[in-house]
């Protein structure tokens, strides 16, 4: 009676008990905390007193967005340095929606799209609900993540239409080094692939020094291309429901992939007018709220890193950016293990590497999100119990 792209719905043992621990009311430090509404952060008095402008009653159907709020895009951008015109901007409902709009304009049921491992879990479920395969291609460790290219050449075949960069990656926090954003170019030219950029977490250096390469594909003259951003990490309101995607490349290309795009956002008119006609005021507003996520993640960074020094057993691999931090472990036990011990025992909730899909074992990955006292007593706890 369903279809088989949605996968089975059981849960797994972590999930089993954590539940558990739920119910009977333990306390949990939750390490794997993603939503920046709900770790303690100031955000602005009246930041959403915009969305009570009373355009917002109006009814409008704009396939790629209201025009005002496509260009509350390009603004925002071009304060960041990257050049792109509203014309070439597309409005969502959010990059999870994103890459469904896109696997929809590029790809035919079983068509195969490039994807790094490890990263998102996300990816394998997007896929296979738009009936794509995921082909990974993998980011290797030595001393800090690299690109592998000959497995992207590995993993190019004639059903492939698309290579996925996350940019910079999640969790392992890696920027793509300029030299190898050339090369997968190269061969997205050579063999007709568009480049899908996430660039989301791009505002979440560790230091100053530590550079992605924001829009760098906005202006790219041979390969199509599309760059994803939104509100959730740029203005840290995941609940507002709004992304974006920037389209590049040769200007036919790009005019015939906007008039498929504008079909299929027809089809679906999902971003909400309140939120298009407060875009301008809620970018504008929430900058000093991403400087404080900037501030967080880069001291509790700063503190993992010193705290691991405690723990010879214990190493935080390299990273530049984002929300996360991977820290490797002595795999004496699988990764499922020790997360279910971290629960049960020490009141701690953490990622195993498994999650993203990461090679071998053993891993653990945690959110640097939380408030600081509470992130570096979880902390401990987490790499106490991973050193016995």
């Amino acid at each position: 009676m369903f279809s088989a792209r949605v996968p089975g719905v059981g849960s797994n043992r972590v999930a089993r008990v954590l539940a558990a621990q739920r119910s009977k009311g333990r306390p949990l430090d939750d390490l794997t905390m993603s939503n920046p509404t709900q770790v303690g952060l100031s955000y602005p008095s009246g930041l959403l007193q915009s969305l009570a402008d009373p355009a917002g009653l109006r009814y409008e159907p704009a396939p790629f967005g209201l025009p005002a709020a496509r260009e509350a895009v390009g603004a925002y951008l071009a304060t960041r340095g990257v050049s792109v015109s509203p014309d070439r901007v597309v409005l969502t409902a959010s990059t999870s929606e994103a890459y469904a709009l896109l696997f929809k304009l590029l790809c035919d049921p079983a068509d195969v799209v490039l994807v790094p491992q490890p990263s998102y879990p996300l990816f394998e479920h997007l896929t296979r609900l738009d009936g794509v395969v995921a082909s990974p291609y993998q980011l290797e460790y030595h001393g800090r993540w690299e690109l592998s290219l000959d497995s992207v050449r590995r993993a190019v075949e004639p059903r492939a239409r698309a290579v996925l960069l996350v940019n910079p990656n999640n969790p392992t926090g890696s920027f793509v080094r300029p030299a190898e954003l050339e090369a997968v170019r190269e061969i997205a030219v050579r063999h007709e692939l568009a480049l899908i950029s996430d660039e989301v977490f791009d505002l979440y250096p560790f230091d100053d020094v530590a550079t992605g390469s924001l829009g760098a594909l906005v202006g790219e003259s041979e390969a199509l291309t599309f760059t994803l951003g939104g509100l959730s990490k740029s203005a840290l309101l995941p609940q507002l429901k709004l992304g974006w995607i920037l389209v590049g490349g040769p200007e036919p290309l790009v005019r015939r992939a906007l008039d498929r795009l504008e079909f299929i956002s027809d089809t679906y008119l999902s971003v909400a007018t309140p939120v298009q006609c407060a875009l301008p005021a809620l970018l504008a507003g929430t900058r000093p709220l991403a400087a404080q996520v900037r501030d967080r993640v880069r001291s509790n960074i700063a503190k993992l890193r010193r705290l691991v020094s405690q723990f010879p057993a214990c190493q935080v691999l390299h990273a530049e950016a984002g929300w996360y931090a991977v820290v490797q472990v002595s795999a004496v036990r699988s990764e499922e293990a020790l997360v279910v011990e971290l629960i049960e025992k020490d009141g701690v909730l953490t990622h195993p590497g498994y999650f993203f899909d990461f090679p071998r074992e053993a891993f653990l990955v945690v959110s640097l999100l939380p408030e600081p006292e509470p992130f570096e007593t979880a902390m401990t706890r987490v790499l106490a119990r991973a050193s016995g």
